[in-house]
């Protein structure tokens, strides 16, 4: 045999295998396929095609494709619905696999040798090899009875024995492992002895079809046509001794119907289905189906429950026992359990618990499920587009799945658990239907006592279980959804609170994982501190516990290298371990200055502050905002100036400055995109320093929206920006007369060290902010 190298494109079939001289098709998807075709059709149109040794490999890789396969040639390529391209190839050689490119990024490429086909006269006693093989495909024709009479003309035809042997195997062989084997053997003489023992199983199989076939075509009437199939099957059954596994399944569903304490709509549902199983024979996809609806009815809990239990006194117990601070979500919490206790029902607005992430808001709800007694289920909701998530599939569709409420109810094995719809504001919707829309019937009290799951078809009771949801933001939760539920603030922690639940529940957490003990590992006040002001930055506590976790591994270490029994900690021993400080926070000024203002600015990480710089030059009139500013803020910027240039003669400024001078407000780090309806009065204030040449006072620190007339809007986030007033060094802040309300809300370690003003007018802020000016009140 000659060998001959070639370098083709390669796609790896799933499932097919392709004899030379076969013409046939194939679907391809995958896209490094597709590239592979593209590169084929760019050359000679040639490709190398062999089958995957394993169907479910995505990527396959050398060792995961069979050594042999087929040279061919393509003459057809159409392209399908859904990104799918058919081919139509003609084999044309075997070919052996002797590499893959590495080089070849966007398609499979191979190195190869073509495999010759021997002629004739290199085989002895090929005719009588030739007329076995004949005979044997003439018997498969005639047992088969459904090819066409032709066949054996066109064979009679090649008179290359290689080719015939690979032609017959094509029509013959059904499995993919038997035709792999036969492609593979390149002896043709082996290949036909192995052929004509599959012919000769083959035709013995048929013929054992034919004689059960006639056999019921003798024991099944006329009338009674409609039972063919289900005859046929039940003497298949009785050949291989399947029917008494049929009946004990029967038998199984029967007993398990009886045992479960169904409602009366379902135990007739139940029945109704186990006589569908009955009739089928207990074969064929149809009982599949069936089996996997009665399976589903039997395992959810329809009159199985857990015992309430809305003890306040436990509940508030386990709440501070497995959350610090958050005092006011706690005593909402309680307030919550106690109605619920009162009034003995469920009815009523389902929680939703808001705030950034790393908060605890998930782990809340888990105390919640303790406290009550309940069993709990998460279900995630992050990017759910498909309302089959919730309502589950209609029957009707392949592979069709009950929703995920079903399946959290299997999975708690009671009707009353607590599910937690997490991350409820980054639901979405597609041409599959909207989610949102579909959770509303699940979140009214009103109705979720008959939940209708397109699966099961059948009503759901709802109603017991306690629903609690959890989102980062409100912006994008539809109002309709938004109006179920009653939102729950869970903002940020101060440092305090960082602090202390990083020495009372993260290390201890971290050190049970790591498997240290207490006086192994030792962490001082100085470097906890260090490592939440200057290595995290962020409202929760969970890039906090990242960075404990980092260090614990890397003590660990050292430990086990130096072979040390313990380490502690210290504060100058964190660069160490953690590299340099990656944040740093805004420090108040050493001196007053200028046109310079601090602002107070809330952040998805909490609080911080936001430094304004204001400089006048001499123009024509020109306002420059730099800085990264959003629509708002350059609103509030023109809103600011438009203000100032009304009331210049009350602030001792030239009426005229508008024409002469121009105004540069700045807000540093230029880099970070800066957004929000709360600098309004920090840029007045900037800019009549600057105007006025007075100085701002390096100690206050102010928020608040303006409008033309200099009046003072409330804002949000109160808390976290007092806390980064607080963390700056300053120690007297403005707030708007509106959020008056709020001051509770600041932690009391912050509030007894700043002094807090409330302005209702932009008058007051001056005053207070600018040494030297004089307004009116």
């Amino acid at each position: 045999m000659s060998e001959k190298l070639k370098t083709l494109p390669l796609i790896p079939l799933r499932g097919i295998s392709i004899f030379p001289n076969m013409v046939m098709h194939f679907d391809v998807g995958r896209e490094k396929s597709k590239a592979a075709i593209e590169a084929a059709m760019e050359s000679k149109a040639e490709i190398f095609l062999s089958t995957q040794k394993d169907y479910e490999i995505e990527e396959p890789e050398f060792n995961d494709i069979y050594e042999i396969g087929t040279i061919c040639r393509i003459k057809q390529i159409v392209k399908l619905p859904f990104e799918v391209i058919r081919v139509l190839v003609e084999g044309v050689d075997r070919g052996r696999l002797i590499s893959l490119n590495e080089e070849a990024e966007e398609f499979l490429e191979a190195n190869i040798e073509t495999v010759d086909v021997p002629s004739n006269d290199e085989y002895e006693n090929v005719e009588a090899y030739t007329k076995s093989l004949k005979k044997g495909f003439t018997k498969f024709i005639k047992a088969s009875g459904n090819m066409r009479s032709n066949v054996l003309s066109i064979f009679d035809e090649i008179k290359n024995f290689s080719k015939l042997v690979d032609m017959i195997a094509s029509y013959v062989i059904v499995d993919e492992e038997k035709r792999q084997e036969i492609l593979q053997e390149l002896d043709s003489i082996k290949r036909v002895e192995k052929l004509l023992v599959i012919i000769e199983n083959e035709v013995q199989i048929l013929n054992v079809e034919k004689k059960i076939g006639n056999k019921l075509k003798e024991s099944v009437d006329k009338s009674q046509r409609e039972y063919y199939i289900r005859e046929q099957i039940k003497v298949l059954q009785e050949e291989i001794g399947e029917d008494d596994e049929d009946k004990k399944e029967i038998s199984k569903y029967e007993e398990r119907i009886n045992k479960a304490k169904l409602p009366k709509y379902v135990r007739e549902k139940a029945e109704s289905e186990l006589n569908r199983l009955k009739a089928s024979a207990g074969q064929g996809s149809e009982s599949n189906v069936i089996r996997n609806y009665l399976d589903w009815i039997l395992d959810i809990p329809w009159n199985k429950s857990t015992k309430d239990s809305f003890d306040i006194n436990k509940a508030e117990e386990i709440l501070n026992k497995e959350h610090y601070g958050l005092e006011e979500v706690k005593e909402r919490i309680i307030e919550y359990l106690a109605v619920k206790k009162y009034t003995n029902t469920l009815k009523g607005p389902i929680l939703c618990l808001v705030g950034p992430p790393g908060v605890g808001k998930t782990s809340i709800a888990k105390s919640i499920a303790n406290a009550t007694n309940r069993k709990y289920s998460r279900m995630s909701l992050g990017g759910v587009r498909d309302e089959a998530e919730i309502r589950g599939h209609r029957k009707t569709y392949v592979g069709a799945i009950p929703g995920r409420l079903a399946y959290s109810l299997k999975e708690t094995k009671v009707n009353n658990p607590l599910i937690l719809l997490d991350e409820i504001d980054k639901l979405g919707s597609d041409h599959r239907g909207n989610v949102a829309d579909a959770l509303l019937e699940v979140l009214d009290s009103e109705q979720n006592n008959t939940f209708r799951d397109h699966y099961l078809e059948l009503d759901m009771d709802l109603s017991k279980v306690l629903f609690i949801t959890t989102a980062n933001s409100l912006d994008t939760v539809p109002t309709p959804l938004l109006d179920r539920m009653e939102v729950i603030e869970v903002s940020g922690y101060t440092y305090e609170e960082k602090y202390h639940i990083a020495k009372e529940h993260l290390i201890p957490k971290l050190l049970k994982e790591h498997k240290l003990k207490e006086d192994e590992f030792k962490i001082s006040e100085a470097a906890l501190k260090d490592i939440i002001n200057f290595y995290t930055r962020e409202a929760g506590v969970r890039s906090l516990e990242r960075v404990l976790g980092k260090i614990i591994r890397k003590t660990l270490t050292e430990m086990i290298k130096k072979d040390k029994k313990s380490i502690n900690i210290s504060a100058n021993r964190l660069e160490k371990y953690l590299g340099p400080k990656i944040f740093e926070y805004d420090v108040k000024d050493v001196e007053d200055r200028v046109g310079v203002v601090k602002g107070m600015a809330w952040t998805a990480a909490g609080g911080d502050t936001l430094p304004v710089e204001s400089v006048t030059m001499n123009g024509q009139g020109k306002l420059v905002l730099t800085g990264q500013l959003g629509d708002v803020m350059q609103e509030s910027a023109k809103i600011a100036y438009g203000f100032v240039r009304a009331n210049a003669s009350k602030y001792g400024i030239d009426e005229d400055f508008y024409k002469k001078t121009d105004i540069h407000i700045h807000f540093p780090e230029g880099a970070i995109k800066k957004d929000g309806p709360s600098a309004g009065v920090t840029i007045i204030t900037s800019i009549v320093s600057a105007l006025t040449n007075k100085k701002v006072r390096s100690n206050v620190a102010m928020t608040g929206e303006v409008t033309l007339t200099g009046r003072v809007l409330a804002i949000g986030g109160l808390k976290e920006k007092s806390i980064a007033a607080y963390r700056a060094g300053i120690d007297t802040i403005i707030i708007p007369k509106e959020n008056e309300k709020d001051i509770n809300k600041i932690p009391d370690v912050v509030k007894n060290k700043l002094e807090i003003i409330t302005a209702d007018h932009v008058d007051k802020v001056l005053n207070k902010a600018i040494i030297g000016v004089d307004t009116i009140d």
